[in-house]
């Protein structure tokens, strides 16, 4: 464990973000693990084909139902063949089968464009994969008839201003349904953990100041207890650390005592009252002790 405070502060600050990193991918990989595991197993005719447990079919006698039982596509033969097994799978009108849709687990084919206007008007409801067929809508008009033409150009000049995408967007999906948002988990971005990031800056300011006030009041300590100035001290400092020298403490000198004659003739006088002070030895050896 760090002694400093300001080394602590990082620590501790360097830790948190770890652990706020480690969860949110912890969590993001969880959440991409559910999303994934959520999806639906059908997204087009082949998927739909190939499983049994949702029953499918189509309204009896329609078009979508001559087109699966004139159909030479392998696939569709298939789900052709399975809804002429089940004489239930097919029902009588378009409001039956989505009835049945929201009620049961059962996918009704149709044609595309009532899809898109159900759906719309409906939120329960969705559209699975593209389009099977590609069939487009006519207006019929007598043999020899002088409106056909002038019709024909008028739409043409609708598709090419756009007037119909408008009319289409103003009258099928003004308050209708909202788009569906994707499903799959998304990358965490800077928006996301910007925060954290945010917080490391902060800490590290914070030790940076914290780093700065304890360098100052070491040095204010050792200038008094060296008994030097606070700019002298502070040179040193930087130099040892710029050179990665140890630094090596001044010991501060002792004060200069200078005698008085007052304090000269009272030692004289001690001196003067020792008796035999020039006589005065110290043995040291050692006398041995007979008994």
């Amino acid at each position: 464990m760090p002694k400093a405070l300001s080394t602590r502060i990082i620590g501790g600050i360097w830790w948190f973000f770890t652990l706020i990193i480690i969860s949110s991918y912890t969590a993001n990989l969880a959440a991409f693990l559910t999303v994934e595991r959520m999806e639906t197993a059908i997204d087009s005719a082949d998927d739909l084909a190939r499983q049994t447990k949702i029953e499918y079919g189509t309204v009896l006698d329609g078009a979508t139902m001559n087109f699966f039982k004139k159909s030479h596509i392998s696939t569709f033969e298939k789900m052709w063949a399975f809804m002429s097994s089940k004489p239930s799978s097919l029902v009588k009108s378009n409001e039956e089968g989505i009835q049945r849709v929201l009620s049961s687990d059962y996918a009704l084919l149709m044609e595309s464009t009532a899809i898109e206007y159900i759906t719309q008007r409906n939120c329960n409801l969705t559209q699975i994969g593209g389009l099977i067929d590609s069939k487009g809508y006519g207006i019929g008009t007598p043999m020899g008839s002088p409106y056909r033409d002038r019709i024909s150009i008028a739409i043409l000049q609708l598709q090419e201003s756009d007037e119909i995408h408008k009319m289409k967007e103003r009258w099928w999906r003004a308050g209708g349904c909202p788009e569906e948002k994707n499903k799959e988990a998304s990358a965490l971005g800077i928006q996301n953990m910007g925060g954290i990031f945010i917080v490391l800056a902060a800490g590290l300011i914070l030790s940076v100041v914290v780093a700065v006030a304890e360098f100052i009041y070491k040095l204010r300590k050792t200038a008094e207890r060296e008994q030097r100035s606070f700019c002298s001290t502070m040179a040193d400092e930087i130099r040892l650390s710029l050179t990665c020298q140890r630094r090596v403490k001044h010991k501060p000198q002792p004060p200069v005592m200078v005698k008085s004659d007052a304090v000269i003739n009272m030692h004289t006088f001690n001196d003067r009252r020792l008796p035999g002070k020039d006589n005065m030895t110290c043995n040291t050896g050692l006398t041995p002790v007979f008994p």
